[in-house]
């Protein structure tokens, strides 16, 4: 029975109501006599997966959800992962549940949190009901937040000197994303909070959008260093607005293996300085193994091919965005439009011993 209870998807806001009266029930019938504190079968759950309701609820329903989540986090005292929907942002009182739940401490994984800064943040950052939800997670291993982009209407609650915050304590957070967040309270509290074992990061860049509008430049100069992966993404949405990247990506995060770059492509440039390595014998390098790119064009391969003798250990180059043609089309598809750049790109980076995989990570066929 344990094992039934012990990873939990649910699929139907019906499913998610049984749950929620089942665990209750439990819970009413449970007394202090018992050597164990906590019910079953709450205490047996340990992953949750309400991603699949959550995301085709309709609006109406929404309060009734909220309800039910705020009345089933207290029934789960060992919850080690949570997947929710972005399009489903938790409700004050369904966070504070979360929160003060028994051993909130256990949490290890968050992911489809949906965060509004208009609802969340306010001029303190202690109001925000999240960032209080990540002072009690101190063995966070991934969190994942979704926004909502750019707001005009918000732009007044961050000032130029944002207030001074007491910083969070997630000695274990290792896979962080922060998508369609240009600034938030949230966002500001992880600025200033020390990441030790930060290793992969997915954020969406606004490197054109001024400070304090817009943190994400300088959240990769405070927490670049020791990156190992870094996504640079900008969600589908309609109308998709890109915003440019950071050209100094390769200064703030020097220990890079995999580096994925977003429209518009930046012209990088590398953090050594001319006239130092026109006095070396061997050239400076970066460890940087796979690139992804969403397609190959005549101006980034100028960039690149400028950025090859500095990336030695450089074997892979994907494009996201484009497929390789089957096996048996004509030549002159092959040799037409995004194919022929391919092909062009495959050329120049096989003579240097580097692949280039289409995006589902396959070779030319």
């Amino acid at each position: 029975m344990p094992l039934l209870y012990s990873c939990v998807q649910l699929h139907s806001v019906d499913s998610l109501e049984k749950f929620t009266a089942r665990l209750h029930s439990a819970d009413q019938m449970w007394d202090s006599i018992r050597r164990i504190p906590y019910s079953t079968p709450g205490r047996w759950v340990q992953m949750l997966d309400l991603s699949e309701p959550l995301t085709a609820l309709n609006s109406s329903a929404f309060y009734a959800v909220d309800t039910l989540l705020t009345q089933l986090f207290p029934l789960l005292p060992f919850l080690t992962r949570l997947i929710l929907s972005p399009g489903f942002p938790l409700s004050r009182r369904a966070l504070t549940s979360l929160t003060y739940r028994n051993d909130g401490p256990n949490l290890r994984v968050l992911c489809g949190i949906g965060y509004d800064p208009a609802f969340y943040s306010r001029v303190a950052t202690d109001e925000d009901p999240f960032v209080q939800l990540l002072r009690v997670c101190i063995n966070l291993e991934r969190l994942e937040v979704i926004g909502i982009g750019l707001n005009a209407d918000l732009e007044s609650h961050f000032d130029t000197e944002p207030p001074v915050v007491a910083p969070l304590h997630l000695p274990r957070l290792r896979n962080l994303t922060l998508l369609s967040m240009p600034s938030s309270s949230l966002m500001q509290t992880l600025l200033h909070s020390p990441l030790p074992c930060l290793q992969t990061l997915m954020l969406t860049p606004y490197d054109d959008v001024p400070f304090p509008t817009s943190l994400s430049s300088l959240f990769l100069e405070t927490h670049g260093q020791h990156l190992r992966t870094l996504f640079l993404v900008t969600p589908n949405s309609w109308p998709t607005h890109f915003h440019p990247s950071p050209t100094t990506l390769l200064h703030t995060s020097p220990n890079l293996r995999h580096l994925s770059l977003e429209y518009p492509l930046p012209a990088l440039t590398i953090p050594f300085k001319t006239s130092l390595i026109s006095h070396t014998s061997s050239l400076p390098t970066l460890p940087l193994e796979i690139l992804s790119i969403p397609r190959p064009n005549s101006d980034f391969w100028a960039t690149l091919e400028g950025l090859l003798p500095f990336l030695p250990s450089l074997k892979i180059v994907q494009t996201r965005g484009v497929r390789w043609l089957r096996y048996g089309m004509n030549s002159h598809a092959q040799e037409a439009g995004i194919q022929g750049e391919m092909k062009a790109w495959e050329r120049r980076l096989t003579r240097r011993g580097i692949q280039l995989l289409d995006e589902n990570w396959k070779e030319t066929p």
